[in-house]
C-alpha cells in the first residue's frame, strides 16, 4: 500500500513581492506588444492612404473619361437627330414639289 501512495509535492508558496514580480512582467510584454502594435497600424495607416490616393486618382480619371463619352453621344445623337430631319425635309419637299 506505501508503493501505491502518490508522493505530495509541498506546494509553494506565492508571496506578494513574487505575484508583483510575474504582473510586472506581463504588463511589460503588454505594453511591448501595444508599441509594436502602434508601429504596425501606423504602417497599415499609410498603405490604406497611399491606396486610397490611388483609388481617388483612378475614379477621377474613370469620371473623365466617363464625361468624354458622354459628350462624344450627345454630340452624334444631335448629328444624328439633324440628319434624319434634313432627310425628312427633304422628302417632304421633293414630294411636295413632284
Amino acid at each position: 500500500m506505501l508503493l501505491s501512495m502518490a508522493v505530495m509535492v509541498p506546494r509553494e508558496r506565492w508571496t506578494d513581492e513574487r505575484l508583483d514580480e510575474g504582473f510586472g512582467r506581463i504588463d511589460a510584454d503588454l505594453r511591448e506588444l501595444r508599441v509594436e502594435m502602434k508601429g504596425g497600424f501606423e504602417q497599415i495607416d499609410k498603405r490604406l492612404a497611399r491606396a486610397d490616393d490611388r483609388f481617388n486618382a483612378l475614379q477621377r480619371e474613370m469620371t473623365a473619361r466617363f464625361d468624354s463619352v458622354q459628350r462624344n453621344m450627345m454630340t452624334w445623337a444631335i448629328a444624328l437627330f439633324s440628319t434624319i430631319v434634313s432627310l425628312n425635309a427633304a422628302v417632304i419637299a421633293a414630294i411636295a414639289f413632284s
